[in-house]
């Protein structure tokens, strides 16, 4: 079907109720919206859409492409993901890259990726042991920077789900296990080192249960909302280890931090708009760092984690509430609605932006009413970013397009300790 017919047949089913189905991860069956606005659109458009995205960001010309190999290692292949505007590497963007490959199960790229994250990007010793530079160059890290706990979680969970859809190897590439040291350290490492030492501290906060936004000194006294991630602290209190014989503790406090993270998620938006700040307290105040009080591109991801979070669990009440509510905010202001705001709604930026775009249209998991279909039929009618700033706005539309087509799945085999069978990973 073409874009405009897409687009007009969208219109006029405007009002369906929301085609959400809870808990995904139990049933097996994950959310297709792209399917149930049209059936037409079939799993051959939905595998040529995807094929299109990797073959532009992952093996295109270089002015779309963000995926580069690298030097190989001992351990064998490597490679990076580029943030082409700024000419570094991100731990945000390695696990982002991890997680597509996985998911479109691209195993050579997944493993070269890994690799170059695991060589360059891992502290070996000292105080930041186990944790991730967040900031690197092509060539490597040839200077310090902080971790950032978005790219642990996306690390964390790409690697378990390799686990589970691939089965684990050896060594750097025994994925369950590189996991479960990814999120002891990320649990732990204030035990692991006997205290805060040169202010590194846990990832989540003891007293409050919540992720911190860097795991050094006073950042780690406030949290970064689109780092809440619920569906991911679900899924590692399902496959956790433990640290040191610790695995129901752990999983336990995994369930826990899950539960903390849908209720700030409510609390920490407008109740108006339905807008986050980039940065917040743990009591769900802005933090005003650098303009991070406001509704920037951090921001965009927060409705997608609560969305993404009910699609799995089917456990937060308030999400359908929480994406009517955005939804109705951009909704109101056109097809071209601006990217950048202050929580209130008052615009910053007036220039649109696709990763906005891409959030948008995941938030359409959450099931709110009515269902909105221009939020997923503006993003299936986006082609793949080219220029310099793909990075960003290409990776958030691969990941939003693999969501909305129920092709983003929590990877499980069958287990027998959870009395599981296996899922029929149907498209819902």
């Amino acid at each position: 079907m073409r874009p405009a017919a897409f687009l007009t047949m969208c219109a006029l089913m405007a009002f369906l109720p929301g085609p959400v189905t809870a808990a995904a991860v139990e049933s097996g069956r994950y959310p297709n919206l792209v399917a149930r606005l049209d059936p037409v659109v079939g799993p051959a458009e939905v595998n040529a859409k995807i094929a299109d995205y990797w073959h532009s960001l992952f093996e295109g010309d270089e002015d779309s492409r963000v995926f580069y190999a690298a030097a190989p290692t001992a351990d064998g292949p490597s490679a990076y993901i580029l943030d082409v505007g700024n000419a570094d590497v991100r731990s945000e963007g390695m696990s982002y890259g991890m997680m597509i490959a996985v998911q479109t199960d691209h195993k050579a790229a997944f493993d070269a990726l890994w690799n170059w994250a695991a060589t360059h990007m891992r502290y070996r010793d000292g105080p930041r042991a186990g944790y991730f530079r967040w900031q690197c160059k092509p060539t490597g890290c040839d200077a310090d920077t902080v971790p950032a706990s978005d790219g642990e979680a996306y690390i964390a969970t790409a690697l378990l789900m390799a686990a589970e859809r691939w089965g684990s190897g050896t060594a750097l590439y025994d994925y369950a296990a590189q996991a479960d040291s990814v999120l002891d350290v990320m649990l732990h490492k204030q035990e692991m080192n006997g205290g805060i030492v040169a202010g590194v501290t846990d990832m989540f906060d003891a007293r409050t249960d919540q992720v911190v936004f860097v795991p050094v000194g006073d950042s780690a006294t406030f949290t970064d909302p689109s780092y809440h991630l619920p569906a991911f602290y679900d899924y590692w209190a399902r496959h956790a280890t433990g640290w040191r014989g610790r695995r129901t503790q752990d999983r336990r406090r995994w369930r826990r931090i899950a539960t903390t993270s849908r209720k700030y998620l409510a609390r920490v938006v407008d109740r108006q708009t339905g807008l986050g700040p980039d940065y917040a307290t743990f009591d769900a105040r802005p933090v005003a760092i650098g303009g991070h009080d406001d509704f920037r591109y951090d921001a965009f991801r927060t409705a997608a984690n609560w969305s993404v979070d009910q699609a799995w669990w089917g456990k937060n009440p308030s999400a359908a509430t929480l994406s009517d509510r955005v939804q109705r905010f951009f909704e109101a202001r056109g097809s071209r609605y601006p990217s950048l705001y202050r929580v209130d709604g008052t615009v910053l930026d007036p220039a649109p932006s696709s990763a906005l775009i891409a959030s948008n249209a995941v938030a359409s998991l959450a099931g709110g009413q009515p269902f909105r279909p221009a939020f997923v039929s503006t993003l299936w009618a986006l082609d793949p970013p080219r220029g310099r700033w793909r990075y960003y706005d290409g990776l958030l539309q691969f990941m939003a397009v693999l969501h909305v087509s129920g092709r983003f799945r929590a990877y499980e085999r069958p287990v027998a300790r959870r009395g599981a069978r296996a899922p029929n990973l149907a498209p819902g």
